[in-house]
């Protein structure tokens, strides 16, 4: 009987969307497991990729033409039994292929690297001097850059040469280096004989091998010994060497205060106790937690967790990347030390895999992490909790589409587990499943620090500024309290509202701003590299001095930046220490970290920023939180934009007053008779969340209606609008009467990347044919993509635009 395995190939094509079965070498099958990454040929012989292993079949009819499993790339299965049925929920609720969902779930080093190389096949032939001289392979790279592909091609045409895909494993162990001693009281004569007299290395290196007999340590080029002197010593015998994994650690230069569980009031006690019973009774039921700002969630987050880790259950945190502070880690690792494992962007590739195989390992017990962290491959979890559940950045906007918060409650449904979604704005498709009990609804409705009070607010109509001569970005009123604030070394956060907006170049003679010659969007400003940059491509070039319209040079800079903003504060209160925290300030590793610890310090007395500021910070001397620009996210043409205004305003407000100093906020607008504004204003969620759903249901929209949208690209707009409307077409005749279709017409930003796109929005209650056709239309698009027409589709997008 033949061994065989099913494997789902690295191959992201309609076609290759399924197991295909292997031959399993009589030397794997002991080996190979459910969940391993194999080495697989595919399609040409010499091609090499890789795959993983979902089942082992019965026998088949087919076996002599089976191909053999080249090798394994684990040595234990990196996907478990759940992951992997997770990944068929994913491929059917994204419409995303299996082998994209199964990477997504990896950390990225974990993902195959593709080597090709040209190798010699005939060593008699006289293109052996000529290109394989020294070894009989060629890289492919080398090859390109020597102009060689045209005779290469002819060489294997006549099989002289062949190509070879090598499948490259990225994902390096660290380990350390330890010596241990081999010089004992019985041979140390010996060895010292040895020694030359002028070699004071040899010298030294032998009485600190004494000094450490006992046992092996690492530190030895620290006080001055070499490498070379090492090797030398390892040649004589006096050492040996042993080499040690160790995890790249981010946090190893930090340590972290242990910290106790605090007293919770009423409504935390209630909320702690709910979602402890339904995991005492493994149910699987979905908590909202809406608090006020400053209400305590993350110790009702900490104290469950605290409960279920003493019954040797798992936890995952999800916190948006904006909101994952330096804060957030430091509390979670202060209350439960090295069980914490934390996964976000900010740590490097190596630290990510070390972070991962250590949940992987049951290393950790507690996952703190942004959207994919919710793919950690823990065990026997006790609950999920989804922090800040309304924000955007957990739905990820490249295949597959998903939604971490539908992930979550997948996993709660699996493991019997409660799931929490906490915020103190909801989203209104999350509040209005709790208004159905969908939900189970807990709210906290008080700050949890009993002398601290929710701030005023005040609202600025910035066109009374214009009226009264203050072309500043600061009214008036929000100056006076910032002279106020610095008089009694209060600390102020001031927010500049980016969304939706950018900074450019116009001419004022003729009006042209600088466009992108590869998208349909002007480029920003970068003041501090001195350059023009396009968000959507990357394309950068110089900041013109004469306009290339007209030849004038009125070329004056239009927008708000924060570095423009800093440089105006700056003159307003020069004695103002000012800390700024954007994308640019904060690329490089430990930026983010270094900024909060400067301010939290007292360092600073202003910290200016973009959205990041907005979520996650507490600090007691905050008292002044100004919000220079509240409509940016408002003139969006997107239905949410309302809601995405009243939650940016909401959380930025709750920076203020956290502690017994009375917070205040300053909001400057120039539509102070927006409900989105107005209602922020008072923190009144309730009255928002009401006026907010008769808007949607007015106009159709989630959560009264589902959505999916279909985008089409491709390089020449007539052919990427044909298909476009093609696909409506088959939509209309297919479709039921209730369902509506806005569109097709040019996405929100037409052209990008020298591709223009086509979009439109489907609108639904319940239609059972959607799932079939929408398949349908993306295994109709793979033929498509050789002509390179794309079609995605997003189910239930949060961007429209």
């Amino acid at each position: 009987m033949s061994y065989l395995a099913e494997v789902i190939v690295d191959v992201p094509t309609m076609q290759t969307d399924q197991p295909f079965t292997y031959l399993v070498p009589e030397e794997l099958q002991e080996v190979i497991e459910v969940g391993m990454r194999v080495e697989v040929p595919f399609g040409d012989a010499n091609r090499h990729i890789q795959g993983f292993v979902v089942g082992f079949p019965e026998e088949t009819e087919y076996v002599e033409r089976l191909k053999p499993i080249i090798r394994t790339l684990d040595l234990a299965p990196v996907l478990n039994t759940e992951l992997l049925q997770l990944a068929d929920y994913m491929k059917e609720t994204t419409f995303a292929f299996k082998i994209t969902c199964l990477q997504t779930m990896l950390p990225s080093v974990m993902k195959a690297e593709y080597q090709k190389k040209i190798v010699l096949k005939n060593h008699h032939h006289p293109v052996k001097e000529q290109f394989f001289a020294t070894t009989d392979e060629l890289d492919w790279q080398e090859a390109e850059e020597r102009g060689l592909f045209k005779q290469l091609k002819n060489l294997r045409e006549q099989n002289v040469v062949e190509v070879q895909y090598l499948v490259k494993n990225k994902n390096k162990i660290k380990t350390i280096r330890y010596v241990k001693s081999l010089v004992t009281a019985e041979n140390l004569a010996d060895v010292q004989a040895q020694i030359n007299k002028r070699a004071k290395r040899q010298e030294q290196l032998v009485a600190t091998l004494v000094e450490n007999a006992a046992q092996p340590v690492a530190f030895y080029t620290e006080q001055g010994i070499s490498t070379s002197v090492l090797n030398q010593g390892a040649a004589n015998g006096w050492l040996t060497f042993d080499e040690v994994e160790a995890y790249r650690d981010p946090y190893q230069n930090r340590t972290f205060e242990r910290t106790y569980s605090l007293k919770l009031n009423p409504e935390q006690e209630a909320a702690v106790a709910a979602i402890l019973a339904a995991e005492d009774q493994h149910k699987s039921e979905v908590f909202l937690l809406e608090g006020v700002t400053g209400s305590g969630k993350t110790e009702v987050y900490l104290q469950t967790i605290a409960s279920l880790l003493q019954k040797e259950k798992t936890a995952i945190m999800l916190v948006p990347e904006i909101a994952l502070t330096p804060q957030m880690v430091e509390r979670f690792k202060s209350r439960f030390g090295e069980a914490v494992a934390v996964l976000h962007s900010g740590l490097s590739q190596g630290e990510k895999y070390d972070e991962w195989r250590r949940i992987e390992r049951g290393e950790a017990h507690v996952v703190v992490g942004a959207r994919s962290a919710i793919f950690a491959p823990l065990e026997n979890i006790g609950v999920i909790i989804v922090d800040e559940e309304h924000e955007a950045s957990y739905k990820q906007d490249e295949a597959p589409r998903y939604h971490a918060r539908d992930l979550a409650i997948w996993r709660g449904h699996y493991h019997g587990c409660p799931v929490v979604l906490g915020s103190a704005t909801p989203s209104l498709e999350s509040r209005a499943r709790g208004q159905k009990n969908v939900y189970h609804l807990l709210r906290l409705s008080h700050r949890a620090n009993p002398n601290a009070n929710l701030p005023t607010v005040e609202v600025i109509d910035m066109k009374n500024e214009f009226v009264h001569k203050n072309t500043s970005t600061f009214s008036r009123a929000l100056q006076e309290k910032i002279s106020d604030r610095l008089a009694k070394k209060e600390q102020i956060v001031l927010l500049l509202n980016r969304r939706g907006y950018s900074s450019f170049v116009m001419c004022r003679d003729c009006g042209y701003v600088l466009p992108c010659p590869n998208c349909d969007i002007s480029l920003t400003l970068h003041m501090d590299t001195k350059t023009m940059r396009c968000h959507y491509c990357g394309h950068e070039e110089r900041i013109p001095h004469r306009c290339p319209d007209c030849g004038g040079d009125k070329i004056r800079y239009y927008g708000t930046g924060t570095q423009k903003v800093e440089e105006e504060l700056q003159q307003l209160f020069p004695e103002a220490r000012i800390l700024r925290m954007d994308v640019d300030t904060t690329r490089k590793k430990g930026a983010h970290e270094r900024i909060l610890q400067t301010f939290g310090e007292g360092k600073a007395d202003i910290l200016l920023g973009t959205q990041m500021i907005a979520k996650g910070l507490d600090f007691p001397n905050i008292t002044l939180v100004g919000v220079l620009n509240a409509d940016t996210a408002l003139n969006l043409p997107d239905f949410r934009s309302s809601e995405r205004t009243f939650q940016l305003l909401t959380q930025v407000s709750g920076r203020a007053g956290r502690a017994e100093k009375a917070g205040e906020v300053i909001i400057q607008t120039f539509n102070p008779e927006h409900h989105a504004i107005v209602l922020s204003q008072a923190q009144d969620y309730e009255r928002f969340y009401q006026q907010e759903m008769f808007m949607r249901h007015q106009s159709g929209y989630p959560p009264y209606y589902f959505t999916v949208k279909i985008s089409c690209s491709h390089p020449e707009e007539q052919v990427a609008a044909k298909r476009m409307y093609q696909i409506a077409q088959q939509l209309k005749a297919e479709l039921s009467s209730a369902s509506i279709l806005l569109g097709p017409i040019p996405s929100g930003v037409a052209r990008v990347k020298n591709r223009y796109y086509y979009q439109l929005i489907i609108k639904y209650k319940q239609e059972p044919k959607l799932s079939g056709l929408l398949r349908e239309i993306l295994e109709i698009s793979q033929r498509d993509q050789r002509q390179g027409l794309y079609v995605a589709i997003d189910n239930e997008p949060l961007n429209f635009i």
